[in-house]
């Protein structure tokens, strides 16, 4: 009998603390295989899916040593499991390190080289890779935490490619409660990350099964008052006048105004043809378009979220109807007279929106009735979670918890404040937490009576994250808000479908993990293409296939851009000697060191200084792929890349530059000038199709400033299709620079005041947007700015290239008075 009493036992191992993590059965097996392959692991929250993880770390630290790397896709999560690690294992606290965008690049390169056990935001890890900051070389255990996020170009599938190329004795584990809807879901996780064994445990299984308590869901429906629904009707009545201009130009094919968002998007997209034709009647459609888009979150806010949120979204639409360069769905949308008079109802509703008093009573049960002590409420709207906690807090002790990303009217929080709401939650501080998705996933909040969501969630994933946060030491409740004939209810039906798919997909999963395995063996990505050679970093330029672990191997016909079929003879002799005659204006030092210097050793990384923000486009991480090329990542002063001492590159799709003729803090004039400047060798990357059919510019517009980058400002222009040929472009450019002209990367000072010309023609250029040229030859001719300001209609037509509508639109600026 005494027996019965005892503590549960404890797993022993000599990296582990004594007696802190208790022996489960259940997850000891997970280990095991996590331990000897590439594996997933899937395992309902809150049953320890992280304790695997310290597990195999533990493991392979002592067997095999090197450094561990956990991967989290937010910082609280991230923080979280640093937490823990140093609760659990025996190695000292400085060498468990958290690396998030907090912590500066050059304290993050010196923390690597000390650190065992790295905790970090997958973006970073990211940046430091193809900023060339960090290697993966040593790292003998990744886990990817949340793993079901490994699709598309996610950070995840990125690291897990060069993870697999790179370290030296690689072993990959990934962690979800839910790691997809369906095979082809899980396959791609699996192959994106490069994993071989499925392990999955569901609350069916006997070893889990004493360790989880049933989860009640249950759904409250909840009828609209009159006042609302007549919001919703007027907003919906302008939704169908706007559709039916939509059908008449052919793009859509009904007028109800609950059109699924496949169905607008399908509309977009044949708008976007007629543009693509230059059809006036496209452009018109896409003002309708996304004038039907805000009117329809307005709809969805009065029905499924609360008057006050849609009183907000109001008060936004009017700022921005009334901001400089308002787009015309905003002005039409606030001026309609429906529209008007909805805002009017929404301003003058003066009762209790039935979620908030339905709230109000869940809460006050659980907390009140029943003894219970905590509850959260999870909300899709940041307007809801702030409002809402309002509202609660005069009732119960209540605190929001929301992302970090500030909003216009919506402060967001920092680290510091996401981790103390919560450590003063775990502490019983305050009784409920009011939350948007930034603490679905993972975040180890006690276990609470009641989980609360204030309208239904669509995707499976996010509905059994937000379950997961109740029902683990005792029975729990989870009641979910819907308000009737709203989207509420078909969201009802989409989160019931697709929970239903996601839990006999797992049941399969776990039944089929064999044949799941054997597709994994069979898929393209398997882990034999990862440690290749040559494989995921082989790259193809005018149709030559290149290996770039072979630079320099003429047996195998492959090698860096000098040694490329056809592209050696370009690169070489003639043209270094052609650049030797000192006819491009470049110093003629550097000249004399084409001749006379031998070219970059064999093996010599070709540098690329890519600009920070530039992340946002895969050309950075598509370089650092290459073995012959090292990326560095700065945030640059001038350009996108530089490629050598006298070459920069500024990088923009076509979309970009129309718009920087036009608007914009900073014109291509500005940012090329800034560029000429510091740098001989000026280039234009213009990224894309459509150079010239680009909102209401006239081609001959776009011509011209093609030709004033040229000739004005000594900028070479090209041209290419789209981030892959860029990619290629940049390798090429950086290949010439640095092997064949043997020119060193240089990042150019940081930036100049401008001279006294430069802020002269600057000043002139803004007037009436006229441009650099017309305000040098406006200068020119009347040598101070004040005179220009002063200068007649007649008078100003005297400059070269100013004609009469020209005068009269800068007289119009300069003498018009100010409205404000």
């Amino acid at each position: 009998m005494a027996a019965q009493d005892e503590e549960p036992p404890s797993i022993e191992h000599p990296l582990l603390e004594p007696d802190f993590l208790e022996r489960r059965l259940y997850q000891l097996k997970l280990a095991g295989t996590a331990a000897n392959h590439h594996t997933l692991v899937c395992l309902p929250t809150g049953l320890g899916k992280t304790t695997v993880s310290l597990l195999v770390t533990a493991r392979r630290l002592e067997e095999v040593g090197g450094k561990s790397l956990m991967l989290a896709p937010t910082k609280p999560l991230v923080q979280q499991h640093a937490d823990f690690y140093r609760e659990a294992l025996q190695i000292p606290d400085e060498e468990i390190v958290v690396f998030t965008g907090d912590v500066s690049p050059d304290d993050r390169a010196a923390m690597w080289e000390e650190a065992t056990v790295v905790m970090a935001t997958p973006q970073v890890i990211e940046n430091d890779l193809v900023g060339s900051r960090i290697s993966l070389s040593d790292v003998t255990h990744i886990t990817f935490d949340e793993c079901h996020r490994a699709t598309g170009d996610y950070a995840y599938n990125y690291i897990a490619e060069r993870y697999h190329a790179d370290a030296t004795d690689p072993l990959v584990t990934g962690m979800s409660a839910s790691p997809g809807g369906d095979e082809e879901a899980i396959l791609e996780v699996c192959e994106n990350l490069g994993l071989r064994e499925v392990e999955v445990m569901t609350e069916e299984d006997a070893d889990v099964d004493e360790f989880t308590h049933d989860t009640d869901v249950e759904w409250e429906r909840i009828d609209l008052p009159e006042e609302v629904i007549e919001i919703r009707d007027g907003l919906n009545e302008v939704i169908k006048e706007r559709l039916e201009k939509l059908k008449e130009l052919g793009v859509a094919s009904s007028t109800q105004p609950d059109q699924s968002q496949k169905d607008l998007n399908r509309m977009r997209a044949e708008l976007q043809k007629l543009i693509n034709n230059d059809q006036s009647e496209g452009f018109e459609g896409m003002s309708i378009h996304a004038e039907i888009m805000k009117l329809r979150q307005a709809v969805t806010l009065v029905e499924t979220q609360s008057v006050e949120a849609v009183c907000r979204y109001f008060d936004r639409q009017r700022n921005q109807a009334r901001s400089s360069g308002a787009s015309k769905a905003s002005q039409r949308l606030v001026s309609d007279p429906r529209v008007r008079e909805a805002m009017r109802k929404a301003e003058s509703f003066d009762q209790l929106h039935p979620k908030y008093r339905k709230t109000r009573m869940l809460l006050a049960e659980t907390l009140g009735l029943e003894g219970g002590e905590r509850v959260i409420v999870f909300t899709e709207s940041r307007d809801t979670a702030e409002a809402l906690t309002d509202f609660l807090s005069e009732s119960f002790d209540a605190k929001r918890f929301v992302g970090q990303g500030d909003r216009e009217g919506s402060d967001g929080m920092t680290q510091k404040e996401q981790q103390e709401v919560l450590d003063q939650f775990r502490g019983g501080e305050f009784e409920v937490l009011v939350s948007t998705s930034v603490a679905e996933e993972g975040l180890d909040v006690p276990e609470v009576d009641l989980v609360l969501f204030y309208e239904p969630v669509p995707t499976a994933i996010r509905s059994i994250q937000r379950k997961g946060r109740t029902g683990r030491q005792s029975e729990g409740r989870v009641v979910v808000l819907m308000a009737e004939d709203t989207r509420d209810e078909a969201y009802f039906w989409i989160s019931r479908r697709r929970e239903k798919e996601m839990e006999s997909e797992l049941r399969d999963l776990k039944g089929a993990a064999d044949d799941l395995e054997e597709e994994l063996d069979d898929s393209q990505q398997a882990l034999t293409d990862f440690d290749d050679d040559a494989p995921e970093s082989e790259v193809k330029v005018d149709g030559h296939s290149e290996n770039p672990g072979a630079v320099g191997d003429s047996s195998s016909g492959s090698g860096g851009v000098s040694s490329q079929p056809g592209l050696r003879e370009f690169a070489g002799g003639d043209g270094a000697e052609d650049d030797a005659d000192g006819d491009d204006g470049s110093d003629g030092a550097a000249e004399e060191a084409v001749e006379t210097h031998e070219p970059h050793a064999e093996g010599d990384a070709i540098e690329v200084v890519a600009d920070q923000r530039e992340m946002d486009a895969n050309i950075a991480r598509d370089l650092s792929r290459r073995e012959e090329i090292e990326v560095r990542l700065e945030t640059l002063d001038v350009g996108d890349y530089v490629c050598s001492d006298r070459v920069v590159v500024e990088r923009k799709s076509v979309a970009d530059f129309v718009d920087s003729l036009v608007g914009g803090d900073r014109s291509v004039f500005e940012q090329v000038g800034a560029m000429a400047r510091h740098y001989s060798r000026p280039i234009v990357i213009v990224e894309g199709d459509g150079l010239y059919e680009q909102r209401d510019v006239h081609p001959n517009a776009v011509r011209g400033a093609l030709s004033s980058l040229a000739v004005d400002f000594g900028a070479s222009v090209l041209r290419t299709e789209g981030e892959q040929e860029t990619t290629e472009l940049l390798a090429v450019i950086a290949g010439r620079e640095q092997e064949t002209a043997d020119r060193e990367v240089s990042v150019h000072g940081e930036k100049q005041s401008k001279t006294l010309a430069e802020q002269q023609e600057y000043v002139v250029s803004s007037i009436a947007e006229i441009g650099p040229v017309t305000a040098r030859s406006l200068l020119e001719e009347f040598g101070t700015v004040e005179a220009v300001m002063i200068a007649t209609e007649d008078e100003l037509q005297e400059a070269d290239g100013v004609g009469a509508v020209t005068a009269e639109r800068i007289r119009e600026v300069i003498g018009s008075e100010y409205t404000g």
